[in-house]
């Protein structure tokens, strides 16, 4: 095992990579995410495995695939049986707690067929996918959602603060009181107006409240990982007083778009411009309104990490937790015309990362910047790592970032994917494609990005010399062969065994020639057939049968 015990696994809901201070952005500044950095090593070109919630999340999770778990989409149920962050760590003697988001759908079905008890010790394991949950919240609970699955602990909070109603996280903690009444903050034309709760009640502060009663409550017993996950700053963009208002529209930094996206555009890369998300952003108005309280949920957060470091610091954690930073995809937030996620410019797909492990042999990396390519789900593997065992490859798509913390490597991934299944979205009718084929793949090189969808022609983007990937270079004839060569690498990626979990390579190597060692004789002539020439001398070294 690491130097250190723990880990504190952050993972905030559609952060973008670049809305931090240490990354660059000029007018949002985040010192208590700055000190991690300076504390640890940010990656510049970390990916998630898809640009939404549920799949993007079961990938960091499951260290696989969305094409390898299966859950492709929000509300697909991840199998049972599935490996899980608990799988790979409670062997280890190490507790997985959740505290947050997980956006995990039980796979109901598959623990009925089986005679899984979903309230028994295992089926809570398949149904919170390995975490203990000290308190799950996924956040999103508009009425109808409500009425469905029921009531989270925070709305329990909520009432005994004195706010009323049904449901208080849609009509208290994400609404807006007018003089005509409340009105939802999915409205996004009060989303520069205060949340109806206190700032102290409201989710960011709860969660990190709950994440330091659990530390207060551990005995020094067996390792953990807290996964500590933030709801915001997700929409909706609803911030409480004071954070609505520390920005304006002078705080915005200029939209990354351009007119010639809009002519000649790929096909289905305008089906997710035109959808509403992206009509809203499209006006000034919006992007003025929007941004500034999106900047304020985020520096909520950080103003909440530095109680939380400070509280840590009082226990002396610091010294033994590892801590790391990251979100389960970004926001568009009007680039490239479109709002939301879900497509694959670098706003939505892109995260930040950033890993701070107090352990001496760490020091040499110390507050560096990490350009290499790396994924989500390179995640799990580095935990497994940290706690001192061998990541099980046949059952893991990542691989371990600690060469890259201890600088004893400059790369691990030639090359990372991401995928998205848009079956759900509005405009899925009208590409005439069945629910298993509206797929969208992308990979991502050091020099390209590449992006295939079955039915629509490529797009291709030059990571060099249109970093803002303004230019489509998907139908330019100059760039057939760069096109061809990527295509080539998906379609390796796609082709690989990744499902072969029962047989591991030390496994497949005992099997090499087992036939003729277990005195199996398929087409041999005679026993003269038996001898090895290049052994023919030596009867030692002939096969025994």
């Amino acid at each position: 095992m690491a130097s250190n015990r723990n880990i504190l696994f952050i993972m905030c809901d559609q952060l973008r990579w670049d809305y931090l201070s240490c990354a660059g952005h000029k007018t949002l500044h985040t010192p208590n995410i700055d000190a991690l950095a300076a504390r640890g090593v940010r990656f510049e070109n970390a990916y998630v495995q898809s640009p939404i919630c549920g799949p993007s999340r079961m990938s960091t999770y499951t260290g696989k695939y969305m094409s390898s778990h299966g859950a492709t989409a929000n509300f697909v149920p991840l199998r049972v049986g599935q490996r899980n962050i608990g799988d790979h760590l409670k062997p280890l003697g190490v507790r997985p707690v959740l505290v947050g988001k997980t956006h995990m759908k039980a796979d109901t079905e598959g623990m009925q067929r089986l005679g899984v008890d979903p309230d028994s010790m295992i089926g809570v394991h398949h149904r919170e996918i390995g975490f203990e949950p000290f308190e799950r919240d996924d956040g999103i609970f508009p009425d109808k959602i409500v009425e469905k699955i029921g009531q989270p602990k925070y709305h329990d909070y909520l009432r005994k603060k004195g706010y009323e109603g049904g449901n208080p996280w849609h009509w208290a903690a994400n609404s807006v009181e007018t003089r005509d009444g409340m009105r939802s903050g999915f409205y996004n034309d009060i989303a520069d107006q205060p949340a109806a709760v206190a700032e102290e009640d409201s989710e960011t502060p709860y969660m990190t409240r709950r994440a330091m009663e659990f530390m207060a409550q551990d005995d020094g017993g067996a390792p953990w990982l807290l996964h500590l996950s933030y709801i915001k700053p997700h929409w909706p963009y609803i911030a409480p007083a004071p954070y609505n208002s520390m920005y304006s529209a002078e705080d915005v930094q200029e939209t990354v778009r351009s007119e010639a996206e809009l002519k000649d555009t790929n096909p289905l890369m305008k089906k997710f411009m035109d959808r509403i998300a992206g009509e809203t952003f499209r006006r000034d108005e919006a992007i003025r309104k929007i941004i500034p309280t999106y900047m304020g949920l985020i520096k909520q957060i950080d103003d909440q990490l530095g109680v939380l470091f400070e509280f840590m610091k009082e226990r002396g954690l610091l010294e033994t937790t590892t801590i790391v930073l990251t979100a389960d995809h970004g926001d568009y937030l009007g680039d490239h015309w479109m709002g939301d996620k879900d497509y694959f410019h670098d706003p939505s797909v892109k995260v930040p990362l950033i890993i701070a492990d107090p352990s001496p042999e760490m020091d040499a990396t110390r507050g560096s910047v990490s350009q290499a390519l790396v994924q989500s789900i390179d995640l799990l593997p580095t935990f497994i790592e940290h706690f001192g065992a061998v990541p099980p490859a046949h059952h893991l798509d990542g691989t371990s970032l600690r060469p890259l913390m201890t600088g004893e490597a400059q790369t691990v991934n030639d090359f990372v994917i991401s995928e998205y299944d848009y079956h759900q979205q509005n405009f899925a009718p009208e590409t005439k494609r069945g629910p298993r084929d509206c797929r969208i793949y992308m990979v991502v090189t050091e020099d390209w990005k590449y992006i295939h969808a079955p039915g629509f022609e490529p797009v291709l983007f030059n990571r060099k010399t249109d970093p803002q990937e303004f230019t489509d270079l998907g139908r330019s004839a100059a760039h057939a062969e760069v096109r061809a060569k990527l295509h080539g690498i998906l379609a390796d990626w796609a082709l690989q065994y990744r499902q072969r979990e029962t047989y591991d390579d030390e496994t497949a190597a005992r099997f090499t020639a087992f036939e003729e060692k277990a005195g199996v004789l398929i087409g041999y002539w005679d026993e003269d057939d038996l001898i090895d020439p290049a052994n023919a001398m030596d009867q030692s070294k002939q096969p025994k049968l």
